[in-house]
């Protein structure tokens, strides 16, 4: 994976981070969905990227992120891109069980959780991969899903934890506030939050929309006072 893909799906795979207990019926927060996105990379069109949610067997789902780079963009990064996470519904709390991916240099993720002896093992970035879990940890795809299921309960946590290959990592949250924005669904009442590694330069600032159950609508990527990377919603299938 390149950095217009990588990009794209850490954005999104930041986009849901509200946290709190569980507040809606599991048939109403895991039912099936398709959403595309547009992508602007300072300001040009840059490609698209499709977030699907389906059912992969009892109580058991898999969630899907495809990222495709468009016209001149597509000499320097990778045309087509898939990561996708498989996840259970335990006591009413999601479990990543498998992730499968590709890096920044296009090398294979391969990650499975181990929720009885807390471990993620597998492969990235060329070598093996043996951590310990965090209670609550997942990976940048099932913590979208995770974290719909919460979104009700509007309480933003100071921090989470995504597994991104071969490191556990921690970002930082906040609440910025409410805006009513147009989108290519219509008029869109949003939540407005951002988020960041504590020691970096960059923050993505994110609009996610509740009558879409929470979904993102629009995500930016800012580094000081630029914005270098920009999601839009282009359409919603349920």
């Amino acid at each position: 994976m390149r950095l217009l893909e990588r990009t794209c799906l850490l954005m999104l795979g930041l986009t849901t981070l509200f946290a709190g207990p569980a507040a809606r019926a599991d048939a109403i927060d895991l039912k099936p969905f398709k959403a595309s996105y547009s992508a602007e990379w300072k300001g040009v069109r840059a490609g698209s990227t499709v977030l699907e949610l389906r059912h992969a067997g009892p109580e058991l789902y898999a969630y899907s992120s495809t990222s495709n780079a468009r016209g001149v963009f597509r000499m320097a990064f990778s045309e087509t891109l898939t990561q996708t996470s498989t996840f259970r519904l335990h006591e009413g709390a999601i479990q990543p069980l498998t992730f499968r991916g590709i890096d920044e240099k296009e090398r294979p993720i391969d990650l499975n959780f181990d929720w009885t002896n807390l471990k993620v093992t597998g492969a990235a970035k060329g070598h093996a991969v043996d951590l310990p879990l965090t209670a609550g940890a997942q990976d940048a795809m099932s913590l979208q899903i995770s974290m719909l299921r919460n979104l009700a309960s509007g309480k933003v946590p100071p921090l989470v934890w995504m597994i991104d290959g071969d490191k556990l990592k921690d970002y930082e949250l906040r609440l910025e506030g409410t805006a009513r924005i147009e989108t290519a669904l219509g008029d869109l009442d949003t939540l407005i939050y951002t988020s960041r590694r504590a020691s970096g330069d960059r923050m993505t600032r994110t609009w996610v929309a509740p009558a879409l159950g929470y979904l993102p609508v629009r995500a930016e990527r800012i580094r000081g006072t630029k914005t270098e990377f920009t999601l839009l919603i282009d359409s919603l299938d349920r």
